[in-house]
C-alpha cells in the first residue's frame, strides 16, 4: 500500500483538526445550552474551590493531619506532582498552543465565573492539577485516589460548565497531569505496603478450663521491671488461689527453676521480661506443656504480640483454657528465639529511637538514631548466601514483622513458619550518607543497601571472628557460625482467642 504524497497528508490532518474542534465547540455549546440548577447552583462553586488549587492544599492538609501512612505519602507526592504540573501548564503548555477562550454569551449568567480568565483556553489548568493531584495520591492509596479521581473529574466539568474551558481543553489537562504524576512515580516509586503471606488457620489446642488456677505453677521475679513483678504476684494470687507460685531470687539459677517448676506443673507460667520468656519457652517445649506469660517485664514483646499485655487478659485465658501454638526460632538447635536476634549495632539504634520519639516524633528519632547508630557502631562483615557483606546493623525475627524497614514494631501472625531477616550493608561508598538520605525520604526499602528476606531458616558466618549476638534483648551470647531454624507451631501458648 503507497502513502499518500506529503501535502495531501498534512490537509488530512488538518481536516482531522478541524472536525475535532468543531466537535469540541459543538459539545460546548450544548452543554452551555443544557438548562440545568443544580449545575447552576453545584459548578461556580466547585470551579472557585479549585481556583489556586485550593481544594487540593486543603485535602492535602487533612490526610496530613488525620490520614494514614499512605495517605500522609499521598498528600506530599500530591502537594508536590501538583506543583510541578501547575508550573509546566502555565510557564510551557500555555504559550506552546494558543486557543481563545469559549464566548461568555454562550453560557448562562447564573453559570459564569466572577472572574474570566485571559490566558490561552489549552490546556485547562485546573484540570491539570486536579489529575496530577488525584492520580499522584492514588500512587500511593489507591481507594483514596479513586475518589479524588472522581472529584477531580468533577472540577474538569465545572470549567466547561462555567464558560471556561472547551472539553478538548479539560482533557488535555486531564493528560498532562495524569502524565507528570505518572512520570514522577518512576523518578521516586511510590511506598507499596508488604502483604502478609497467606497462612493457614491458628492451630487452637484442646486444654481444660482452670477458673481457679489449679495445675499453674507461675515463677516470677518479683523485682523484675522495675516492681511489675511483684504487682503481677499479687493479682495472679488473688485471681488463681489455686496457682502455685515460686519467687525467683538474684542467687537463683532460672534455667534451673524453670525446669524444676515444669516437672510438676500442668501449665508453666512465667513473670519476666522476654529474656526470661525465651527461656521458659524452650524449657515448656521440652516438658510438654503449654505456657502462660504474663507481662512483668520492661517491654514485653511477646506478651503483647500475642495479645497478653495485662496480667488481666492472661488470666481470663488460663480460666477459658484458650491456648493456640506459635512459632520459635531454634539458634544453633540449644538456644530459643521468641522475639529477635540482631548482630552489630542494632540494639543501640533501638533504644536511641525509643528514647527520642515521645520528644520530636517516630520518624524523626529514627532518623537521629540511624545516624547516630551509623557513626559510632562497629560494622561486622558476614558471609551468607554465597555473598559477603559489611553490615552494622542485623534484625532477625520469629515471624513476619511490620512494617518494613528497619523500625520493625509488630506481628500479626507469630505461626507463619517464616525468619524475617533485614540487613543494612555499609561497607560500599557513601553507604552511610546513601542510608540516612534513604530513610529520610522514606525510601529505605528501595535502597540497594537495604536487604528483606522472609525464609524458614537462615545462617551466616562472622568473616572476621566471633561477634556478639543479641537475643531478645540479651546481650552476650559469642558466635563465629550462626543457623536459626523455625519451630513451627512448636508452643502452645495461653492467649485470647482470635
Amino acid at each position: 500500500m503507497e502513502l499518500l504524497p506529503a501535502p495531501q497528508r498534512r490537509r488530512g490532518i488538518r481536516q482531522i483538526g478541524q472536525g475535532l474542534g468543531t466537535l469540541d465547540r459543538e459539545v460546548f455549546e450544548a452543554i452551555a445550552e443544557s438548562p440545568s440548577p443544580l449545575i447552576d447552583e453545584m459548578m461556580p462553586r466547585l470551579t472557585r474551590a479549585a481556583d489556586h488549587s485550593k481544594l487540593w492544599l486543603v485535602i492535602a492538609a487533612g490526610l496530613t493531619a488525620f490520614g494514614s501512612p499512605s495517605a500522609k505519602r499521598g498528600a506530599a507526592r500530591g502537594v508536590l506532582t501538583l506543583a510541578v504540573t501547575s508550573l509546566v501548564t502555565n510557564q510551557a503548555a500555555k504559550r506552546v498552543w494558543r486557543r481563545e477562550r469559549p464566548s461568555r454569551l454562550l453560557v448562562p449568567l447564573a453559570r459564569q465565573a466572577r472572574r474570566f480568565p485571559t490566558s490561552n483556553s489549552l490546556p485547562s489548568g485546573h484540570s491539570a492539577s486536579a489529575a496530577a493531584f488525584a492520580v499522584a495520591v492514588g500512587l500511593e492509596n489507591p481507594p483514596l485516589g479513586l475518589g479524588l479521581s472522581l472529584l477531580a473529574g468533577l472540577v474538569g466539568m465545572s470549567r466547561v460548565a462555567t464558560g471556561a474551558h472547551y472539553p478538548g481543553d479539560v482533557l488535555a489537562g486531564f493528560g498532562i497531569g495524569a502524565g507528570i504524576a505518572v512520570l514522577g512515580a518512576r523518578v521516586v516509586p511510590p511506598i507499596v505496603e508488604p502483604r502478609m503471606p497467606a497462612t493457614a488457620a491458628p492451630l487452637r489446642v484442646d486444654t481444660p478450663a482452670r477458673p481457679d488456677g489449679a495445675g499453674v505453677t507461675l515463677v516470677v521475679n518479683p523485682a523484675s521491671g522495675s516492681g511489675t513483678g511483684a504487682r503481677v504476684l499479687d493479682e495472679v494470687h488473688e485471681a488463681l488461689p489455686k496457682a502455685k507460685i515460686v519467687e525467683l531470687t538474684e542467687d537463683d539459677d532460672v534455667e534451673e527453676v524453670l525446669r524444676s517448676a515444669a516437672r510438676d506443673a500442668e501449665v508453666l507460667a512465667i513473670g519476666g521480661g522476654d529474656g526470661t520468656v525465651a527461656a521458659a519457652a524452650a524449657v515448656a517445649v521440652d516438658a510438654g506443656v503449654p505456657l502462660a506469660v504474663f507481662p512483668a517485664g520492661t517491654f514485653n514483646h511477646f506478651a503483647k504480640d500475642i495479645g497478653c499485655d495485662t496480667t488481666a487478659v492472661t488470666v481470663a485465658a488460663i480460666e477459658d483454657g484458650s491456648v493456640s501454638c506459635v512459632d520459635l526460632v531454634c539458634l544453633n538447635e540449644k538456644h530459643m528465639v521468641v522475639n529477635t536476634a540482631s548482630i552489630g549495632a542494632y540494639p543501640q539504634f533501638v533504644q536511641k529511637r525509643e528514647k527520642f520519639e515521645h520528644r520530636i516524633g517516630k520518624p524523626l528519632a529514627g532518623i537521629y538514631a540511624m545516624f547516630h547508630t551509623l557513626r559510632h557502631g562497629e560494622p561486622v562483615r558476614i558471609a551468607f548466601d554465597n555473598q559477603t557483606l559489611q553490615t552494622s546493623m542485623f534484625f532477625l525475627g520469629n515471624s513476619i514483622y511490620l512494617p518494613s524497614g528497619f523500625a520493625p514494631s509488630r506481628r500479626t501472625r507469630m505461626d507463619d513458619g517464616l525468619i524475617d531477616v533485614r540487613i543494612l550493608e555499609t561497607g560500599r561508598r557513601l553507604s552511610r550518607l546513601r542510608i540516612v538520605t534513604s530513610l529520610a525520604l522514606g525510601r529505605l526499602e528501595r535502597s540497594p543497601l537495604y536487604h528483606e528476606m522472609r525464609v524458614p531458616e537462615f545462617s551466616f558466618e562472622a568473616v572476621d571472628g566471633p561477634t556478639i549476638l543479641a537475643l531478645d534483648g540479651e546481650v552476650g551470647t559469642e558466635v563465629t557460625k550462626a543457623s536459626f531454624s523455625v519451630r513451627y507451631r512448636a508452643l502452645p501458648v495461653f492467649r485470647p482467642a482470635a
